[in-house]
């Protein structure tokens, strides 16, 4: 082990033979430090060592290379898909194996887990558990059956842990520990250790265009003026209401955690509010992300899908942003200046004009126009290239003429050949990064401009299908490149806006003319999607599979038009030992005017979380998005490597909040680190807090209410002997925290398959579980009509639980949304109309999982207990297709039963006694008036029966 600090984490985690919570700063290697860990294990002891999987799959796909880097063998996962007697046999075996708490818990209550041989667990995301979580259940029952057992716990997001109230002491008793192990960037061994050799560091600044300046303020502006709005409702902490907190995406959990619970009170300017502030936020990250007509085309995205709510739409700098982000692709201008232009420039433009309409393509001086004739408006194309393409460009170019000059004066040039790396924010900036360096900035913005003009066309197709003949079509010709013309009275003012729309489908039907294809348009990227990697394969990686993921692309050629060679993620591992020992070929990529050469670069996507530094050791390095996490781990890579010669370069847009944003999560971080150093001083951990003086009795923090009751004059106080009360559970539903949460209240959990019903509490009583969102899913997708088919079919008393979030409001709707009639959309409608068409059926409003807890007690009190092997029968069928165990089988007709009710006499009040004393309609029909009327509740409801069968059918002559 390279890392000092790693050292000494681990020898403080082996001190306490109960385990410990980690937490340590983001990007300090920490599945390094599990891995070390883990080769510690020794499975010739016989004892099993668990990994309850993460939520994100990088964490342990890195863990799995960095072991497999050692040539030692890498843990095995556990799933759900291998057999009972299987995953026994493998926790008989004694290695480590990664596993899902999900699948954990179930076995742990099944007992096919042999506890006592159960060395320990590591749980890989601390900053998510709660004393709800699943991974809390799993901790509570291996404590209260082998003590021995060790849990450690880690976490690299610090942030998360000083979220809410003393959220650290409440992981710390949930997995009953007792030691925190505290490790940020600025803790004296990790600052010693990553500064001892740094990286030579070069800190560009990358000054941005005055239209970019201006949308960045515009922006900011719009969001101060939406954090004044959000003030003014005194229902948020204005503390946390800053710009700058509004710049990270914790900014919509906090915001929203204190609304939650009066979200329902909320008026829609206030929701809208919140909305509008993730939008705004998308917007500042956009502008320094992508180029100028992707951002564009976000903007005609969000005025579409948001102009008839929004509110930010209507803030004071809002048109300055559409304004200037139009600028920054083409300019509207009129025909009169374009050719007094034309009389002073040379008359060496080409013009080209289009067959069969008044539209034509100018360049001019170096821009393109696109002139229209009926109109007298022009498009004038500006396309301007993102700032930090041409820097790029040229520290690619001085890196290669470094190396030349080290090559000619004879020095050291073991890494003279090494790889360049650059490191971007998502996959669609690496491949657009390519193209520019590959192929002419200025082709690249063309190409992204034609399909933003051809999309438009297609959007227009969508928008206008087909109608009935009309004398005068509106917009017609437009598609072939021709404007109606108008007069001057129409093309001021107001008519400005049509015209520039009609323009730029005439700029769009010139380039179908031209010769362009629609298949263009299909390929385009919206940026809102972020990444979408079929779409956007242009033709040069056409070969590769498109949903094959590709997180580096290597732009190495042999030749100026050679194809560049793709590294993927797949051929990551397996040329992980060609990239660590060898160099790349000598290859250059030559810009096609020919003028200078650059070094093999390999584009990274950070959001693919991979462990490229190990696997390619490049020797340069471009940070190209700054990023706080791939910063540190670009210290701890040099700290491995102390004697590889590493150059760090970061492009920062000056005075751009992508610099506030780097610099303030650096605050953050720290920020959190010493707010968790304080209540580390003054924290009050319990003596048993570790779990070894557990008793069988795992309902000691909340017992039931029964026993907090007890009166003195029974027995003088003395508790009565209570049964222990089990609830079949589907195993689905250990998804859920609820299961947690009764077992925390003295009841057995027996975990099966159900096909009907989520709860079991008794012969008679079975309970459907819905959260607000599963219910709205449910009624939109008609599965919850036949789940309660299924549960009335079946058990006497079905029950719908409504479960809302504690920390939520305790209502669907406020009261000024619900309407007085049925509306096909309104939830409450929905629920009263299923409720009509299954009487028997009982709706339990449940405000939190401890008041879930509650209910179940007292539905269970004086009933039997639930039979396990009866329950898992229920709506199976057998190989006969005959229903086995169905008591309600023979007398339950859903056709009848509806028939039944729609038979005049009889209503809601006594249908059911009727369906007791009649096994059938045609025994309904034979009773006679006296017989009806003893169990229909008269004799005038009988005889109205009676008439109705009696009456003859008339005949047609």
């Amino acid at each position: 082990m390279a890392l000092k600090f790693h050292q000494q984490i681990i020898s403080d985690l082996l001190e306490d033979s109960n385990g410990g919570l980690v937490i340590l700063s983001s990007g300090l290697s920490l599945a390094k430090l599990i891995s070390s860990l883990l080769l510690l294990h020794s499975p010739s002891q016989g004892t099993l060592l668990l990994l309850l999987s993460p939520a994100s799959q990088s964490l342990k796909s890195r863990i799995i290379h960095y072991i497999s880097s050692l040539n030692s063998p890498t843990p095995s996962e556990i799933t759900a898909d291998l057999p009972a007697n299987q995953r026994y046999s493998l926790y008989s075996s004694g290695n480590p194996f990664f596993i899902t708490p999900r699948i954990l818990i179930v076995d742990l209550l099944t007992q096919r887990i042999p506890v006592s041989s159960l060395a320990g667990i590591f749980i890989l995301n601390a900053h998510s558990i709660s004393e709800t979580s699943t991974e809390a259940f799993i901790v509570r029952i291996v404590k209260s059956l082998n003590g021995s057992a060790y849990i450690r716990a880690f976490s690299d997001k610090p942030q998360s842990m000083v979220s809410g109230f003393a959220k650290t002491e409440r992981t710390l008793r949930a997995l009953y520990l007792r030691k925190l192990h505290l490790w940020p960037r600025f803790q004296l061994d990790v600052t010693q250790e990553l500064e001892k050799e740094p990286p030579e560091v070069v800190d560009i600044r990358v000054s941005m265009s005055n239209y970019m300046v201006g949308i960045q303020k515009a922006i900011i502006e719009v969001m101060d003026a939406c954090l004044k709005e959000m003030r003014k409702t005194n229902k948020v902490d204005v503390d946390d209401l800053t710009v700058e907190s509004g710049l990270f995406k914790s900014f919509d959990e906090i915001v929203r955690r204190q609304l939650d619970p009066i979200w329902h009170t909320l008026g829609k300017r206030t929701k809208q509010l919140v909305s509008d502030l993730k939008t705004l936020r998308k917007l500042l990250d956009y502008l320094v992300r992508y180029d100028a007509v992707s951002f564009l085309k976000f903007l005609d995205t969000l005025r579409v899908a948001e102009s008839y709510r929004s509110v930010w739409l209507f803030a004071e700098s809002s048109y300055k942003i559409f304004e200037f982000a139009k600028k920054r692709v083409y300019r509207l201008l009129k025909a009169n200046d374009v050719k007094s232009k034309e009389q002073v420039k040379n008359t060496s433009g080409k013009k080209r004009k289009l067959k069969g309409d008044n539209a034509c393509v100018e360049a001019v001086g170096g821009a393109t126009i696109t002139t229209n004739a009926a109109t007298g408006v022009v498009i004038e194309e500006v396309l301007e290239e993102a700032p930090k393409w041409k820097v790029l460009r040229e520290i690619l170019e001085e890196i290669q003429e470094e190396r030349q000059n080290q090559t000619l004066s004879e020095e050291d040039n073991s890494d003279n050949n090494g790889i360049v790396l650059v490191a971007c924010k998502d996959e669609r900036s690496c491949m657009q990064l390519e193209d520019c360096i590959t192929n002419n900035p200025q082709k690249v913005m063309r190409e992204e401009w034609e399909m933003y003009l051809l999309s438009k066309i297609e959007l227009r197709s969508v928008q206008t299908p087909q109608k009935k003949k009309q004398k005068t079509p509106k917009g017609f010709g437009i598609l072939d490149g021709v404007v109606p013309v108008t007069t001057t009275q129409n093309s001021e003012g107001g008519s400005v806006c049509r015209q520039e729309h009609e323009a730029l489908m005439a700029a769009a039907s010139s380039i179908r003319k031209i010769g362009k294809t629609t298949e263009m348009a299909s390929g385009n990227i919206n940026p809102k999607a972020q990444v979408d990697k079929a779409s956007c394969t242009k033709g040069k990686a056409k070969k590769e599979s498109s949903g094959l993921r590709r997180s580096i692309r290597s732009c190495n050629r042999k030749k100026a038009n050679s194809e560049p060679e793709i590294l993927t993620d797949s051929e990551n591992v397996e040329k992980a030992s060609e990239a660590s020992t060898s160099a790349p070929r000598e290859a250059n990529v030559v810009h096609p005017n020919g003028a200078k050469k650059i070094p093999p670069v390999h584009f990274y996507a950070l959001e693919s979380d991979q462990p490229i530094l190990d696997i390619l050791k490049p020797s340069v390095i471009i940070v190209y998005h700054p990023d706080m996490g791939f910063v540190r781990e670009i210290e701890v890579y040099k700290a491995e490597n102390p004697l590889q010669k590493l150059k760090v370069y970061f492009l920062f847009y000056d005075e751009s909040t992508e610099v506030q944003k780097f610099e303030a999560s650096i605050r953050r971080e720290n920020g959190a680190f010493e707010t968790l150093i304080r209540q580390k001083s003054s924290m009050i951990i319990p003596v048993n807090q570790d779990g070894l003086s557990m008793g069988s009795n795992l309902s000691t923090d909340y017992p039931a209410s029964s026993t907090q009751n007890s009166l003195t004059r029974k027995a003088g106080g003395r508790k009565e002997i209570e049964k222990e009360t089990q609830l079949i559970v589907d195993m689905r539903e250990f998804m859920s925290s609820l299961p947690n949460v009764l077992h925390q209240k003295g009841m057995k959990i027996i975990p099966v398959t159900l096909e009907v019903g989520d709860y079991i509490l008794s012969p008679s009583i079975c309970v459907e579980r819905k959260s607000i969102q599963d219910l709205f899913q449910s009624f939109t997708s008609g599965r919850l009509f036949h789940q309660v088919e299924m549960m009335s079919r079946y058990y006497r008393i079905p029950v719908l639980l409504i479960e809302f979030s504690q920390d939520k409001s305790f209502s669907f709707q406020s009261a000024s949304d619900i309407s007085d009639d049925v509306a096909p959309y309104n939830i409450i409608s929905k629920l009263s109309l299923l409720v009509l068409h299954f009487p028997r059926l009982r709706i339990l409003w449940s405000r939190s999982l401890h008041a879930t807890a509650e209910i179940f007690t007292t539905l269970k009190s004086n009933q039997d207990e639930p039979d396990e092997t009866r329950a898992i029968r229920v709506g199976v069928p057998s190989e006969e297709g005959i229903i086995e165990n169905d008591i309600r089988a023979e007398n339950y007709n859903t056709s009848a039963v509806e028939f039944l009710r729609r038979l005049p006499g009889v209503s809601d009040a006594n249908y059911r006694s009727i369906m007791e004393k009649c096994k059938s309609l045609s025994e309904l029909a034979s009773l006679p008036v006296e017989e009806l009327a003893e169990f229909m509740g008269g004799h005038k409801a009988a005889r109205t029966l009676r008439e109705f069968l009696d009456a003859k059918y008339p005949t047609l002559l």
